[in-house]
């Protein structure tokens, strides 16, 4: 019980992880120092493109801390941490039109984020319950418990899964646009590509992590239900 064959994938992918967060700050840091040929800044560039969708209406806000970017769902807002809104970087274009992307998803109802925002009010309650679920089963030894807790942290597991197609494909919309305008240029792809690619390592890692576990205590349950 306190070593199962699955827990090696897992710690393979909390080593994913933690290489993906140093990719992301390193990246960062990298092509944060280099200065895009347009020169302009992430807010700049993020209120083109949402004016280009007709998304007059979204602000693009500062916020405080250091990669605190995001997309406000809930507000209908674009908050760009200060080092992005006012910098005229490859890394803060990449990341200020990464979160436009989200803007337009939900502009256009797209799937995955549509699903993403119903499914988050019940991930919500259940990421928080799953935990209490299953150690409480194993101590106690009860299935039922364990039986319920593998269910509800399924909900957290399929969230994260969800998320995947949605942090990519705001990568994808927020490269062509700045392709196809001329933001940036062929040479500075290089580095929009390592920027948005190291992020979405992250999402990947933590799916993993997650997906491992939920088929570890699977294992787990199946094997005692037949002793």
């Amino acid at each position: 019980m306190f070593f199962h064959p699955m827990d090696i994938l897992i710690f393979a992918a909390f080593g994913l992880a933690l290489w993906a967060q140093f990719k992301v700050k390193s990246n960062f840091n990298t092509w944060s120092k280099v200065q895009a040929s347009s020169g302009m800044t992430g807010m700049e560039v993020a209120r083109r493109i949402l004016d280009h969708n007709g998304l007059h209406h979204v602000p693009v806000e500062p916020v405080r801390g250091k990669l605190s970017d995001h997309y406000d769902p809930l507000k209908k807002a674009v908050r760009l941490s200060e080092q992005v809104y006012y910098g005229n970087s490859i890394a803060s274009i990449s990341i200020a039109s990464h979160e436009v992307g989200h803007a337009i998803q939900h502009k256009e109802s797209y799937g995955a984020l549509t699903l993403r925002h119903k499914m988050f009010p019940v991930v919500n309650i259940s990421s928080g319950i799953a935990p209490f679920l299953l150690i409480g089963g194993f101590l106690l030894g009860s299935f039922n418990l364990i039986g319920l807790g593998i269910i509800f942290f399924s909900a957290a597991v399929a969230f994260q899964l969800v998320t995947l197609p949605v942090e990519f494909n705001a990568s994808r919309r927020a490269k062509d646009f700045i392709i196809a305008e001329g933001i940036i240029r062929n040479e500075e792809e290089r580095g929009v590509n390592k920027v948005l690619g190291a992020a979405a390592l992250t999402y990947v890692a933590a799916a993993l992590i997650s997906l491992f576990e939920l088929l570890k205590f699977i294992m787990i349950f199946s094997q005692g239900r037949e002793e």
